[in-house]
């Protein structure tokens, strides 16, 4: 029974992200590859807040520019 091309090529994705993932070496544990530290949890609530927060809180400020312009 032949399988459909999509099939064939989900298969050959799945094979491929399977290797990679055994292939790979994560060495020190998981977050020690990151740019930065993971181990003040505290921090890293503070700067993970900011950086998503300012991402949120851009298109107000630039709309509050745009409604405060002469």
């Amino acid at each position: 029974m032949d399988e459909p091309p999509a099939a064939l090529c989900w298969d050959s994705i799945w094979r491929f992200t399977t290797s990679v993932v055994r292939r790979s070496h994560c060495e020190g544990g998981a977050g020690k590859d990151l740019p930065f530290s993971v181990e003040n949890k505290g921090r890293l609530l503070l700067m993970m807040t900011l950086y998503f927060g300012s991402g949120f809180a851009v298109p107000f400020f630039i709309l509050r520019h745009h409604l405060l312009k002469k």
